[in-house]
C-alpha cells in the first residue's frame, strides 16, 4: 500500500506541475505579430548609475533607430564617474538626446524610481520605452517594433530581455535559463490576461499610464521594483501586450561571477514579495509543484514503484523539455536546451537558498 501511495503523490504532484507547462506551452505557439510601421512619436528612457562605458555603446546604437520620431532622455542617476559627461557630450552632437541630471534626495536616497520619474516628466512624447545602460537592441527595428504595440487600448507592452551567451560556463547558462523561464511564465500570463510584471531591460507604457497609476508612489519606499511592481499594478487583461518578434528584443551582458549574480537576484527576488496576491499564490504553487515533484520523485524511486515512477518522471521532463524549448527557440537560446534537466534543478535550489538569504538580509540598495 505504501508504495502505491508514493507513485499517487509523485502522480499528484506531476499533474499539478504540468498543467502550469501547458498552460505556458502557448507562448512558444503563438502568432508573431508582423511590424506595422507608424510615425507617432517615441521617448526611450535611459537610467544610467555610472555606465559611462555602456552609455557609448548604447547611445549609438539607440539613435541609428529606424524610426521616424524619437527622443533619448538620458538620466543621470547621481554618478560618481563621468556618465554625465558621456551623456552632455551626446547631447551636443544630437539634438535627439536629452540630459536629465538628478543629485541625491535626502527623501529618496540612492532610488532608481525618483530618477526615472524625474526623466518621465521630462518626457515630452506619450509612448515612453525604456532600456537599461548595459542593453543592446536586437535591431535597428528595435524600437518600431516595441513602439507599435503600444496603439488604442493598450497601454503596457512586456518586452524579451535576454544575456548573450558565454562559452564553457555554466553561471551563463543559468542565467539565460532562468531569464528564458521568467519571461516564458510572464508573457503566457499577460497572452492569458494576467500580466504580473515586466523587466525594464525591455519595457514599454504611456506617461498618461504611468500618471494614472500615481507612477511609483504606492512602492516608492520599496528597493526596486519599477518595472515588475508597475507592471503588477498598473497592467490588466486589457491594457497589456506583450512583443515576441525577434527584431525586439534587447541584450545584456550576463554577470560573470556567482557572487554578483547572487547580489543581483536577490534584489529582484525582494520585490516579488510586494506582488498582488493572486500572483503570489500561482507563482509559488508553481515552485510547490516543482519541489513537490522532485521530492516526490526520490520517495518513489525508494519506497515505489520504481518503473511506474520512472515512466511519471520521463513523461514529464518530454512535456516540459518540449514546451520550454519551444519558448527558448523562439527567445533565440537554443544552445541550452540539451541541458534543461539539470539547469531546471540546479535553479530550483538557488532560489530556495534566495528566499532564505532575503528572508535572513534583505537588500539595502538597488545599485
Amino acid at each position: 500500500m505504501e508504495l502505491d501511495i508514493a507513485v499517487m503523490v509523485l502522480a499528484g504532484f506531476t499533474l499539478l506541475n504540468l498543467i502550469y507547462y501547458f498552460f505556458f506551452a502557448r507562448l512558444g505557439f503563438s502568432k508573431i505579430v508582423d511590424l506595422v510601421p507608424s510615425k507617432e512619436p517615441v521617448s526611450v528612457i535611459v537610467c544610467s548609475k555610472n555606465e559611462q562605458e555602456n552609455l557609448k555603446e548604447l547611445v549609438p546604437l539607440l539613435l541609428q533607430q529606424d524610426h521616424p520620431n524619437f527622443e533619448i532622455i538620458l538620466i543621470n542617476d547621481a554618478s560618481i564617474d563621468d556618465t554625465l559627461d558621456v551623456i552632455e557630450e551626446f547631447q551636443a552632437q544630437d539634438s535627439r538626446v536629452v540630459k536629465v541630471n538628478v543629485e541625491n534626495n535626502e527623501s529618496f536616497w540612492g532610488n532608481k524610481k525618483y530618477a526615472l520619474t524625474l526623466g518621465i516628466k521630462k518626457a515630452i512624447h506619450n509612448k515612453l520605452v525604456f532600456i537599461d545602460a548595459d542593453c543592446r537592441p536586437a535591431s535597428d527595428q528595435w524600437l518600431s517594433h516595441i513602439a507599435f504595440h503600444l496603439h488604442q487600448e493598450k497601454t503596457i507592452v512586456l518586452g524579451y530581455g535576454g544575456y548573450a551567451r558565454k562559452k564553457n560556463s555554466l553561471l551563463n547558462a543559468l542565467v539565460r535559463y532562468e531569464t528564458g523561464m521568467t519571461a516564458l511564465q510572464y508573457m503566457s500570463y499577460a497572452l492569458y490576461g494576467n500580466p504580473y510584471m515586466g523587466v525594464g531591460r525591455n519595457l514599454a507604457y504611456t506617461s498618461k499610464q504611468f500618471y494614472d497609476v500615481r507612477g511609483f508612489m504606492n512602492h516608492m519606499n520599496i528597493l526596486g521594483g519599477d518595472d515588475d511592481l508597475f507592471v503588477n499594478q498598473a497592467a490588466t487583461h486589457k491594457n497589456t501586450t506583450v512583443s515576441l518578434h525577434p527584431d525586439s528584443f534587447t541584450t545584456s551582458e550576463a554577470k560573470n561571477t556567482w557572487s554578483a549574480w547572487w547580489t543581483q537576484k536577490r534584489r529582484h527576488v525582494n520585490t516579488s514579495k510586494h506582488y498582488k496576491k493572486k500572483h503570489k499564490f500561482l507563482l509559488g504553487l508553481f515552485y510547490l509543484s516543482q519541489i513537490g515533484f522532485i521530492l516526490s520523485a526520490i520517495t518513489a524511486f525508494i519506497f515505489g514503484n520504481w518503473m511506474i515512477a520512472l515512466g511519471i518522471v520521463l513523461l514529464r521532463y518530454l512535456i516540459v523539455c518540449i514546451v520550454v524549448g519551444r519558448g527558448l527557440l523562439r527567445f533565440r537560446e537554443s544552445g541550452i536546451i540539451y541541458i534543461l534537466p539539470f539547469l531546471e534543478l540546479l535553479l530550483i535550489f538557488t532560489q530556495l537558498g534566495l528566499f532564505f538569504s532575503n528572508t535572513t538580509n534583505p537588500p539595502k540598495r538597488w545599485k
